[in-house]
């Protein structure tokens, strides 16, 4: 998924379960920010106090190309946050046939991710719980987007012959498409971004041959209806009552799917964003934004710095209200998560990526 799925509709799903709007806006950008914390590395203060943070994603810049290539880094950042591998949908206990990489292959609502959930639910009593809430809602809901893709280069990823039934590719999209499925067939770069479309119908052969058919929509309601419940999951851990399915919200959720045809993702945020000012929804109208660097971002607030990238020799104020601060909540809740998914979960279905 994009930015309108990642952030406005994970808002808009906790606000329907029964989340408050604070609860849910930092649910909603933790689960933005995991396509956003591109920076890693020690943040030094001037008092000589440090924290160590790690990046869930990597910029398209020429500076981070070089990680695309490099498998270690693959391993750390695409598979646990994005595309969290599904066994080839086989418990812990079955023996999968044929290579290794279709271990690695994402599907949805795999027994990984239910492994992944529950191990998000067991830290609900920390600090940082509602942070890893959202990244858990991340990757959760890319497991039905990037279905059939992995976090990896390899051939498995290729896509051939790619149809668009319902909306037109451009002939640079086309030419961008050939040229990363020949050369450089990283998760689902050689798709573009018809998985994270929500409106869209299309169709490829993928890296074993097999014709996939894809309806976007119906996927996107179905993880839905699966956010809804893992969410309200969450609350009901913690003793807080789960609110009733108001199928008008649903209903209202599809429309916006269908109707916010757009191929930027940031555009699509936009309009969710204006239908969430309107008050399209039960809990009524309410102005949210997102901002993920700079002024008025989590970082900003923790450590008052406006750039985009870090420099090594950035020395930052130390102050007392770091240390409750969203954006050192965020990356601790970071660092749980991969570590669970590395080196907890995926062992156990003998997958080995650390």
């Amino acid at each position: 998924m994009q930015i309108d799925g990642h952030h406005t509709l994970t808002y808009t799903l906790s606000r329907m379960v029964g989340f408050t709007h604070e609860e849910a806006n930092t649910v909603a950008y933790s689960a933005q920010y995991v396509d956003d914390a591109t920076n890693a590395g020690i943040i030094n203060f001037t008092n000589g106090a440090t924290f160590s943070r790690i990046s869930s994603a990597h910029t398209m810049t020429a500076y981070d190309l070089k990680y695309y290539t490099d498998a270690h880094e693959n391993n750390l950042v695409w598979v646990p946050f994005h595309f969290l591998p599904g066994n080839d949908t086989q418990p812990s206990d079955a023996v999968v046939e044929g290579s290794f990489v279709k271990k690695l292959v994402c599907r949805p609502y795999s027994d990984v991710a239910v492994d992944m959930l529950d191990a998000c639910m067991l830290d609900k009593d920390k600090s940082y719980a509602l942070h890893r809430l959202g990244i858990t809602i991340h990757v959760f809901a890319d497991t039905f987007a990037h279905q059939g893709f992995a976090g990896k280069l390899h051939k498995i990823n290729e896509v051939n012959d790619l149809e668009c039934h319902n909306y037109t590719f451009g002939f640079w999209d086309k030419a961008t498409a050939t040229t990363l499925n020949t050369t450089f067939p990283m998760g689902h770069g050689a798709a573009l971004s018809c998985p994270d479309m929500p409106f869209l119908e299309w169709s490829y052969t993928d890296g074993l041959g097999e014709r996939i058919n894809r309806d976007n929509l119906d996927i996107f309601m179905k993880a839905c209806y699966d956010l809804y419940g893992q969410l309200g999951r969450y609350l009901s851990e913690i003793g807080r009552d789960v609110k009733d399915i108001i199928q008008e919200d649903f209903d209202k959720i599809k429309d916006n799917f269908i109707s916010f045809k757009e191929e930027d993702g940031e555009k699509r945020h936009k309009m969710w964003l204006d239908s969430i000012n309107k008050g399209d929804f039960s809990f009524g109208s309410v102005e949210l934004e997102y901002i993920a660097k700079g002024i008025g971002s989590w970082k900003y607030d923790a450590i008052k710095q406006d750039k985009e990238t870090d420099d090594k020799d950035d020395r930052f104020e130390f102050t007392e209200e770091f240390m409750n601060s969203d954006w050192r909540k965020f990356h601790v809740a970071l660092k749980a998560h991969r570590f669970d998914v590395i080196n907890d979960i995926l062992p156990r279905y003998g997958i080995s990526v650390s």
